[in-house]
């Protein structure tokens, strides 16, 4: 097995290779969250779960976030075993989603759904470590890169929409086995980062728990994602219930993925500092969820989903700024993992809540997810003088990559 450590600095042309390989994976991990993101919950509903039960069960991604994603990316990063683990977790995925579609009872799938949620949610933080690693190493831009993702996203759920439209919504998840084991594949052809030699002593990830502004990032972030919960559960239920056929479900998807793409893409034009960003995205997420909990006829429901730019892409472009600023490159990976820890903790309560809430008060449960998005808000702007400057307490410069 060959370690990181002993791979020379790349050339540019590996750079370059780097990141189309990057993108690749960008895109087949991100595919299987097009179609499991608006149609796990239909796929569930067709075998007949109640809305309950889907609730809990969709909460359990984002609750392996916070218990076992940690753990699993930290041992990684400090094995520097980002790419293998990456496979070798993709592959369980696939295999996890073949086991869980052969039961249509809540319990078993909640039960089965758990594992494999334990080995799937670990994928996404590792990609963006390793991407971030890259980012460090190379100084490309990250939004045009992480935009194929945002690409997948669409094609599958436009793919699978018109897949529930032909078959039956309950082969969904034998799709989302094949789109595992495609990104499994794919991140076969990630090639090691280059070991950059450290000028200072390497603090330990934990040190950033420490840090005042990383836990204002990682928690502003959790607040501000995690107020989509409402959204991703029960957005397709809904717009079904509503007579919207599995095309245009998947159009609504893809268009507020369409306007993220867009937003990634000129990221690197954007000249407003990272707090900024997160301000603005925390601010368009109160705004939105708020007119989505009103009964909206499909052309404004279509104008309002594309603001999806703003609160999923300008959030996430504006932390990436920031972790970049404030992490050592070569802890970026476990920084990851306590970014998504902290959008678990608060995207599984959400979602847990989102369905007692959805069955008592419908849409109206969008109101919780806007006071969310405030408090975001609120709290990067509270923390916006400490994150000014490059934090002093883990010295970006002074760090060694590997993944």
């Amino acid at each position: 097995m060959i370690r990181d450590s002993q791979i020379p600095i790349a050339s540019p042309a590996l750079a370059k290779r780097f990141a189309r390989r990057l993108a690749v994976v960008y895109g087949a991990v991100f595919g299987l969250t097009g179609i499991s993101l608006p149609y796990f919950p239909v796929w569930l509903k067709a075998v007949g779960v109640d809305v309950w039960w889907i609730g809990i069960i969709t909460a359990m991604p984002a609750l392996t976030r916070f218990t076992v994603l940690p753990f699993i990316t930290g041992f990684a990063e400090r094995h520097r075993l980002l790419r293998q683990a990456i496979v070798v977790l993709a592959s369980l995925t696939s295999f996890g989603f073949l086991i869980v579609g052969q039961f249509h009872q809540p319990l078993p799938i909640l039960l089965l759904f758990i594992l494999t949620a334990c080995v799937w949610t670990p994928i996404i933080p590792m990609v963006d470590g390793y991407a971030l690693k890259g980012v460090s190493q190379y100084g490309f831009d990250y939004g045009p890169v992480r935009l194929w993702g945002s690409a997948a996203f669409v094609i599958g759920a436009l793919a699978c929409g018109l897949l529930v439209d032909i078959v039956s919504a309950t082969r969904v998840i034998w799709v989302m086995a094949a789109m595992a084991l495609t990104g499994a594949l794919m991140s076969l052809r990630l090639q090691p980062l280059a070991a950059i030699p450290a000028s200072g002593p390497q603090p330990p990830a934990a040190v950033l728990l420490r840090n005042p502004g990383f836990l204002a990032i990682i928690f502003t972030s959790a607040l501000v994602q995690g107020s989509h919960a409402t959204l991703y559960s029960f957005a397709s239920i809904a717009w079904q219930q509503a007579g919207l056929g599995g095309v245009t479900v998947s159009l609504l998807w893809s268009l507020g993925v369409v306007a993220e793409i867009v937003v990634f893409a000129i990221s690197p034009r954007f000249t407003w500092s990272p707090v900024i960003l997160v301000a603005l995205g925390a601010a368009s997420a109160m705004l939105r969820w708020v007119l989505t909990a009103q009964q909206l006829p499909l052309p404004l429901l279509a104008l309002i989903q594309t603001s999806h730019g703003l609160t999923f892409g300008l959030t996430q472009v504006g932390v990436v700024g920031l972790l970049l600023r404030h992490v050592p490159a070569h802890i970026m990976a476990s920084a990851q993992g306590y970014l998504v820890a902290a959008t678990g903790i608060v995207m599984s309560s959400a979602t847990i809540a989102s369905g007692p809430l959805y069955a008592r008060y419908g849409e109206g449960a969008y109101y919780v997810m806007s006071a969310m998005a405030l408090s975001g808000g609120c709290l990067i702007l509270s923390a916006r003088r400490r994150l000014a400057a490059p934090d002093q307490t883990v010295q970006p410069q002074s760090v060694a990559s590997g993944g």
